[in-house]
């Protein structure tokens, strides 16, 4: 089971499935109905939290706090239980315990069976009952989640935020959740680490160490820049902002000039933030609808326009977001090149959301794609997103990390307590194949730590259907599968992962395309979206002679990495149980295993 360790932060908690409630006799509250569905509930606060049932189809109501006629905070949008109860959320209180308050909800009627349903309570159980939820991913321990945020590496920890919904389990409320690591694997869960204000909801950024105290705030803070997303009648308005940090990113204290950058484009947001080095200054890179725009700043404070980058470059299907700028290693040499990763969405190549990257130049004003007639996709699955890399990783290290989710069913995957994963991290490197460089995604070398039981077979030649026997770990569903191919002439090498229920990923090297493909419409529930049954295909450089493949396979994931990473696939599976068999078929030709070892992780 995945281990977890709770530190409880926030003014509001998400939703959680499975409460256990202690409600008491003198935890009295009482409900008023007025005009146009607007309800206060009064109470005298006892206990921790008000346990809000929750109906996960139910339109939105608001909810905020009153007291001494005051609004507490800002509102946020609740599904709170109109005809059913799927679970519960706690509202916490134990800032106004022994105080009375009043709690203002909108929009839900007198009839709503959620006024049946409010408890009371001092306690809440946290344990996991989700079966998709995986072992040695990332994930909420509650609530929604998407885009990685604001990662940065200092003191031996690696600092994880991410976009965050503690109020229910779809996209919205947008906060920074936070968790930390010390092994990029297993993960400590730390609270909200930004809350929306009065400039709106926190959409995406990045962390920085200012190392020099040049923003003033003290040397070593912790400086995170955010966008700022606040909704109006006469349109939405995006602006970035900053925060600052005195204990290594556990709390924040918000700018008091924000926002610091503002402009009258529609979509501007995702601020990635680092230091050049030759130039001594900031640099700040911009999404900016579907272009880059590029800043400079000496104080973090301050930024002035330098270029902007997009025009008739990449993939341009849908709005450009996520930008990261960073320099990555040249493997077999002392050079380094200039990586700039676009997420985009929609516009993936197998529909949705993807990301895409260009290799150049960069002389901390404006960035040179060497290759602008081509289009690189950083992954060939359907899910992983918004990736982009850690700040300040330790030995020079490019670390990258992605949400593992599709837009195009995000908010439908068969979960309830939590929704969405992160991608294993991965290490970046380039590789030159003929006149061009591309980026290899390697698991992080942390990823082994995680390695608990192994199971090898000796080398085996397949001549049609082979089953290899009592491989794979049933209980748990989450192992590595490290495995070499021969190729003897076979024009297809296909292998399946398969449940006792009939439910199965196929893949395939697809020998005369020199294609690797996976087939999830199989692979269990898939009913949710028209978009989740899928192929998807990686070209690779060769299928003669040794194929090497690692495939890291979760509760819910499946994610291959061939030849050490110069080709990565994701995708999400939700199998009814876990994949416990492994069958080989060559088709009509031959291929030899030389070498196949299963990892149990956790």
């Amino acid at each position: 089971m995945k281990k977890y360790t709770y530190t409880i932060k926030t003014a509001f908690l998400g939703m959680l499935l499975g409460m256990t409630a202690s409600v008491q006799a003198d935890s009295l509250f009482t409900i008023r109905h007025m005009a146009n569905e607007q309800n206060l509930v009064s109470l005298n606060v006892s206990e921790q939290y008000l346990l809000l049932p929750i109906q996960e189809n139910a339109p939105e109501s608001k909810i905020g706090i009153i007291k001494n006629n005051k609004q507490e905070g800002t509102y946020m949008n609740v599904r709170l239980a109109r005809e059913r109860v799927d679970y519960y959320f706690p509202l916490s209180l134990s800032a106004y315990k022994g105080q009375h308050i009043s709690i203002d909800i909108q929009g839900l009627p007198e009839s709503s069976l959620c006024w049946k349903e409010l408890k009371m309570s001092d306690s809440f159980d946290m344990t996991n009952k989700e079966k998709f939820r995986p072992v040695y991913h990332h994930t909420p321990a509650y609530g929604w989640m998407n885009d990685p945020n604001g990662m940065f590496y200092k003191d031996g920890v690696y600092h994880l935020y991410f976009q965050y919904n503690p109020y229910g389990s779809m996209w919205g409320n947008m906060h920074w959740g936070h968790s930390t690591s010390t092994d990029l694997t297993h993960w400590n869960y730390e609270g909200v680490a930004l809350a929306p204000d009065a400039w709106g909801a926190i959409f995406s950024g990045s962390c920085v160490v200012d190392k020099e105290n040049t923003a003033g705030f003290g040397k070593d803070a912790v400086i995170a820049f955010y966008t700022s997303a606040k909704p109006s009648p006469w349109g939405d308005v995006q602006s970035q902002s900053m925060a600052y940090s005195l204990d290594n990113g556990k709390t924040f204290t918000k700018y008091e000039h924000n926002p610091i950058l503002t402009s009258t484009e529609r979509d501007f947001r995702d601020p990635k933030v680092f230091w050049y080095a030759p130039g001594k200054h900031w640099v700040m890179m911009l999404a900016v609808g579907q272009h880059m725009e590029i800043y400079s700043s000496v104080n973090l404070k301050e930024w002035k326009k330098e270029s902007e980058f997009g025009a008739m470059q990449g993939a341009h299907g849908g709005v450009w977001e996520c930008p990261d700028l960073v320099e990555v290693k040249v493997e077999g040499t002392s050079q380094k090149k200039w990586v700039l990763i676009c997420n985009l969405n929609p516009g993936g190549p197998f529909g949705g959301s993807a990301a895409q990257y260009f290799v150049g130049s960069f002389d901390g004003k404006e960035f040179v794609n060497e290759s602008p007639t081509q289009t690189k996709w950083l992954d060939w699955g359907k899910d992983n997103y918004a990736t982009v890399t850690w700040s300040n990783a330790p030995e020079g290290r490019c670390i990258a990390l992605g949400w593992m989710s599709n837009w195009q069913y995000a908010n439908n995957i068969p979960t309830l307590q939590y929704r969405s994963a992160n991608t294993i991290a991965r290490d970046l490197t380039l590789y030159r194949s003929g006149e061009e460089l591309y980026l290899k995604s390697t698991p992080s070398a942390e990823i082994k730590k995680a390695r608990t039981d192994k199971v090898s077979v000796p080398s085996f030649r397949v001549s049609g259907p082979y089953e290899v026997k009592s491989l794979l770990p049933s209980n748990e569903g989450a192992y590595e599968i490290e495995m070499t191919l021969n190729n003897a002439g076979a024009s297809k090498i296909t292998f399946s992962l398969l449940n006792d229920n009939g439910e199965k990923v196929t893949m395939y090297y697809d020998v005369l395309r020199k294609q690797f493909a996976m087939d999830r419409s199989e692979s269990g529930e898939v009913s949710f979206s028209k978009d989740f049954p899928a192929l998807t295909v990686a070209p690779v450089a060769d299928t003669k002679g040794d194929i090497r493949l690692r495939l890291f396979v979760d509760r819910s994931s499946v994610e291959a990495f061939g030849e050490d990473g110069k080709f990565a696939m994701t995708n999400l599976v939700f199998p009814s149980a876990p994949y416990n068999r492994m069958v080989f078929d060559s088709g009509t030709g031959k291929f030899t295993v030389k070498s196949l070892t299963v990892y149990k992780l956790q």
